[in-house]
């Protein structure tokens, strides 16, 4: 019994296996023609590239399953075999999450020791603007205004801002008078610090911009939501945000001043300063009397 059901698993894997190389070969290919051939299935590309013969039960499993698609005499990929593609090159215990994640390895430091950690760039809207190209294919936002978009939302976060989504199951201060909501006074001193950075944040932004950031990088709201809500042209909001981004890397991180400049008086020759003007004071000698 044991020795069938192994066989049987690696007929499986096999079989998942041939189904994979299928569907990449069609995604990669396309267009693809069709012929039928005396073992199988005969795929033959549009383009400069080799062909490739697959079974026939491969095939038939591969549409059944909606991956491929023939018509005309030709195959082409469905909508679900990227999604099936990234599952198959991912672990099996978390294939159907990672296919929706962009994980990146970063180096955090957590108290005073440096760790590796993975983060999901698509978990917030910023992440996503991360990853915006300009014309020229540099990104659209820099590090820099990266950095503090996130730090905004770490100020943000500290500062219990976010509005409240469930019932709240903390037990009420007896400290507290009855019928009063609860304030300032019931928060920490790094909740307060953190809304006063929050508050910083915004005035050094500016009210024309400070809407923006906030939906962005604080509530999570995506590009496309804010060009609705705030009846935006299409895609104007990643310029809005990036303008708003650059003014908060500025605040976190102002620029380092160069020397003063000194004030110059030019004059002729023989020009001696008028010293005229100036008010003098008698140093007084040792005996009490006033110097001449």
């Amino acid at each position: 019994m044991r020795d069938a059901a192994m066989t049987g698993n690696a007929a499986g894997n096999a079989a998942h296996k041939d189904i994979v190389r299928l569907v990449r070969y069609v995604a990669s290919h396309a267009p693809v023609r069709l012929q039928l051939a005396q073992t199988g299935v005969l795929l033959c590309p549009g383009g400069v590239g080799p062909s490739r013969q697959v079974a026939q039960g491969t095939f038939e499993r591969a549409c059944s399953l909606g991956l491929v698609v023939s018509d005309a005499g030709g195959v082409r990929a469905t909508a679900q075999a990227p999604a099936f593609l990234r599952r198959a090159l991912l672990a099996p215990e978390e294939a159907f999450q990672a296919q929706h994640r962009d994980i990146e390895n970063r180096t955090v430091v957590v108290e005073g020791i440096r760790e590796t950690v993975r983060v999901n760039r698509l978990e917030s809207p910023l992440g996503a603007a991360a990853r915006l190209k300009e014309k020229s294919g540099a990104a659209l936002l820099p590090p820099e205004a990266i950095a503090a978009g996130e730090r905004l939302h770490a100020d943000f976060t500290r500062a219990h801002l976010q509005p409240r989504l469930t019932m709240s199951y903390e037990p009420r201060l007896s400290a507290k008078t009855k019928g009063r909501a609860g304030g300032t006074a019931d928060l920490c001193d790094t909740a307060l610090a953190a809304r006063l950075r929050v508050g910083k944040a915004m005035e050094a932004i500016g009210p024309e911009l400070c809407g923006v950031a906030l939906d962005v990088c604080c509530f999570q709201k995506g590009l496309e939501i804010v060009e609705r809500e705030r009846q935006w042209p299409a895609r104007s909001a990643k310029l809005m945000l990036r303008t708003a981004l650059m003014a908060l890397a500025r605040h976190y991180a102002p620029p380092p001043r160069g020397a003063t400049r000194q004030s110059h008086a030019w004059g002729a020759e023989g020009y001696r300063p008028d010293g005229s003007g100036l008010v003098t004071t008698a140093i007084p000698t040792a005996a009490g009397q006033p110097r001449p």
